[in-house]
Formats: C-alpha cells, structure tokens, sequence
C-alpha cells in the first residue's frame, strides 16, 4: 500500500508566507516525478509546480518568484514554500506523486489535499 499525506495548509493574510509538506509512505522503490496542484471553488485543477528525481522544476506563470518547490528523496517528501501569497492563490492543494513500486510499475498518487486560505 502506498500513501501520500499532505500537510502544513492554513489561513494566512496577504503577503504572508505558508510551507506545504507531503509525504509518500509504503512499498516505494523509488519516486519520479513530484508536483502540487491546486483547485479553487468552481474552477478546474491546474498545475502549480513538479520537480524531477533529479531536481529539474517547472512552475506556473502565476507563482514564478513566489513560490518554491524542492524535494527529500530519503524522505519521500516534497514541500512547497509559499511566499507572498495572495487572495487569489486561495485553493485546495494536493499533491501528486509518480510512485514505482518496482523498476517498471508505477502509478501516480494523489493526497487528500490541504486548504489554504488567504484573506486580503
């Protein structure tokens, strides 16, 4: 069984900054790719932020120079620094992972997500 559990969401004003964490637990042979998405109310999921393995990133226009993604490959964890933040990025964020359970098998995993809410 493989879980991935995010956490560190919350309500923070305009300008003020957040740190999500997820890790990912159980049978993993190794971690591909790692990303964040969001979704706000009555809007579609979108893409926030992935890094690669080997630490490659890519970020959403909306967050590029605010936010930041890195990754603990010994801990199975990535994390999402969030600075800056504005009402707009208010969301559900989740977390997704590419999960090898052996060399060729894999299957990508979502979190429960964590709320962040930012007031202005």
């Amino acid at each position: 069984q493989v879980q991935v559990v995010e956490s560190g969401g919350g309500l923070v004003q305009a300008g003020g900054s957040l740190r999500l964490s997820c890790a990912a637990s159980g049978n993993i042979f190794f971690i591909g790719d790692m990303g964040w998405y969001r979704q706000a109310p009555g809007k579609q999921r979108e893409l926030v932020a992935v890094i690669t393995i080997g630490g490659s990133t890519k970020y959403a226009d909306s967050v590029k120079g605010r936010f930041t993604i890195s990754r603990d490959n010994a801990k199975n964890t990535v994390y999402l620094q969030m600075n800056s933040l504005k009402p707009e990025d208010t969301a559900v964020y989740y977390c997704n992972a590419d999960i090898f359970v052996t060399t060729h098998n894999h299957n990508y995993y979502w979190g429960q997500g964590t709320q962040v809410t930012v007031s202005s």
